[in-house]
This record gives structure tokens, C-alpha cells and sequence, in this order.
């Protein structure tokens, strides 16, 4: 068990009623509640659109400005196509999720990814009539300022009817796979929100990963975070070492709750599922200024916190638990 913040609360918030499952959600179910992971295979990717060469070029400007040097981004979006990169490792992250380090064409370059934003991958299978595409969050720094050259990294959970995570969970090191990006998400400068709330589940706490770590990491940004991460069980919980690591180092500005579905008898965090009660005890207040809440996960957690998104550029209308507390749809982003 990883050292818990000073800042978190003497008495967890104990949930009650059924909490998410991360199996996808059987057909024709309709309880918001009861799963996680229904139709997972998009889960903590959401739907994005390609970025355009103008977004490659700032996040290039920005390293170059940043190093001193030209920037060599592997990714340049508008018309470059897709680009074919080696798996060279794989490690295993949990019973069935898995990081997988990807080499870039040359050793130098930087993914050229800017936060917050995504990145396609591509598989057709020899039977198979059209291509599978699915968008994923790297885990890796995305080498816009203090990126690791080289490689991207990422985390991927797979479901049984998931194809793409399937064959990525059958991947070895020499096999190659297809990439495209960037993928631009929502458009974040230094200081842009005093404090932020990130909700996220299972898988979905990638792209808010990205997020709260180039926050915490730039001296210059001095945005509050706190992070709700709800899993199934103890085991579940990805990069739980990462998040610990944050959480010790910037104490007085990030703050992470977790809840567990199923929550062993030592648990000494919260359980069940996500309610109101807890989201409204450690969220930035909806009237407070310059606040923004961000929510990634399966569509039966967005269902019940702020409602699933439309399209990439359609957020929805804003339903679910943050409506109730009061939230505009200004102030809510769905990845």
C-alpha cells in the first residue's frame, strides 16, 4: 500500500449500492450503475478527430523553443499518413491489462504529442474486411518540453470483445503496428483553471494522467488537481505507483480519491461506487471561479456522471451526477 497525502480525509466517505463492473455490459442492459466497461474498447480513448499540421507545428515551436534545438516530432498530423512503429517491450500492468513501448523511427524524435491530445492505431487482419482504428492516450512523456525521446508508451486493457486490444494483448516484441496523430482533445495552456477535478475509470485515467502530469511538472503551472479514480478492485488500479509518486511530491496541489466496487476488509479508501456525496465533498464547488472538471471512462460511468458525448466534436448535454450538483456544461469536458 503506497503513503497516503496529508491532505486526504481522516474518515473515508463509505459508499453503498452496486458499484461498476469493468466486463462489458451484457446486451440489452440498462442500469447505468452496474457497469464500468460496457463497449470498452473505446474506453480511455473516447472519440477524437486528427489534428491538423498547424497543432504539429506549435507543439514543434514550443520544443524547439523549449530545447534550443529543432524538434523532430514523429507525428506531424494533417497529411502524413500513418506511420508503422516496432513494439520493443511489453510488461504486464494487471490481470488483464497490459504497457506496451513502441520505438519511434529514430532515436531522437519525440512523439511531437501536445497536451491533451491522442493517437490512432491501425490493424486489419488478414480475414478481416475493413481496418480496425482505435484511439489511446500514451503514458509516455509526449516530448513537447521534457519528453522522452525515442519511444510512447501505452496502456491498454483488453476486452474479450475488444478487437483491437486483443490483438495488441497478442502482440511480441519485433511486430510492428500502425499509428496517426495527433489527435487534439481539449486545448490546455499553464494556469488555465485555478483547480481541476478529474473523474476517471479503469482505463479512462490515461488521458487524465497525461493531463495531471504535465501540470504538476511545469514549475510555472500552479493549478490544484484532484483525481477520482474508480476500479473494481484493489488490483485494478493503474499506475497506482505513478499517481503515489505524484501525490507525495506535490501534496499542498494534488490530491487523489480512490473508490473500489470490490474492497478487501484493509481497505481504507472509499467504496462502492461514485456518488454525489463523494464527488461534492472533493470536487472543486461549481460556483467557485475558473474551475473545469474532466470525465473519462466507459459509457455506463458517463452515463451516470455527466452523460456520454455525441461525437469528437459534439460534448452532449450534461446530465448525471454533475448536472445535479450544479455544474454547467461549460465547466464539464468529456474525453
Amino acid at each position: 500500500m503506497f503513503a497516503r497525502s496529508a491532505l486526504r480525509a481522516a474518515q473515508p466517505l463509505r459508499m453503498h449500492g452496486r458499484g461498476y463492473a469493468t466486463e462489458s455490459a451484457p446486451k440489452g442492459g440498462s442500469n447505468a450503475f452496474l457497469y464500468l466497461a460496457g463497449g470498452a474498447a473505446l474506453a480511455g480513448a473516447g472519440y477524437w478527430y486528427l489534428g491538423s499540421t498547424p497543432v504539429a507545428q506549435q507543439a514543434e515551436a514550443k520544443l524547439k523553443q523549449a530545447t534550443g534545438a529543432a524538434a523532430k516530432p514523429a507525428f506531424t498530423g494533417g497529411d502524413q499518413g500513418f506511420v508503422s512503429l516496432k513494439l520493443v517491450d511489453v510488461e504486464n500492468a494487471s490481470h488483464n491489462t497490459k504497457r506496451f513501448r513502441f520505438e519511434l523511427p529514430e532515436g531522437d524524435m519525440v512523439s511531437g504529442l501536445h497536451i491533451a491530445s491522442a493517437i490512432l492505431t491501425k490493424y486489419k487482419g488478414p480475414n478481416d474486411e475493413k481496418a480496425t482504428l482505435r484511439p489511446y492516450t500514451p503514458i509516455s512523456d509526449e516530448g513537447i518540453s521534457s519528453g522522452q525521446p525515442g519511444y510512447i508508451d501505452l496502456l491498454v486493457k483488453k476486452y474479450p470483445d475488444g478487437p483491437m486490444s486483443t490483438h495488441l494483448h497478442n502482440m511480441v516484441p519485433g511486430q510492428r503496428l500502425d499509428f496517426k496523430g495527433p489527435l487534439p482533445k481539449y486545448s490546455w495552456a499553464e494556469n488555465k483553471h485555478e483547480h481541476i477535478g478529474l473523474i476517471a475509470g479503469g482505463t479512462g485515467i490515461t488521458p487524465m494522467y497525461q493531463l495531471l502530469r504535465n501540470i504538476l511538472s511545469n514549475p510555472s503551472d500552479k493549478t490544484k488537481v484532484t483525481l477520482v479514480f474508480g476500479n473494481v478492485t484493489e488490483e485494478d488500479i493503474l499506475l497506482k505507483k505513478e499517481l503515489a509518486e505524484l501525490e507525495n511530491t506535490y501534496p499542498q496541489r494534488f490530491r487523489v480519491f480512490y473508490v473500489l466496487d470490490k474492497a478487501p476488509k484493509s481497505w481504507q479508501g472509499n467504496s462502492g461506487f461514485i456518488t454525489k456525496e463523494l464527488l461534492k465533498t472533493v470536487l472543486p464547488e461549481p460556483k467557485s471561479d475558473n474551475i473545469k472538471v474532466f470525465v473519462c471512462g466507459p459509457p455506463g460511468l458517463m452515463k451516470a456522471i455527466s452523460g456520454n458525448k455525441v461525437s469528437p466534436k459534439d460534448q452532449g448535454e450534461l446530465t448525471g451526477a454533475l448536472k445535479d450538483l450544479g455544474y454547467t456544461q461549460e465547466q464539464v469536458y468529456k474525453f
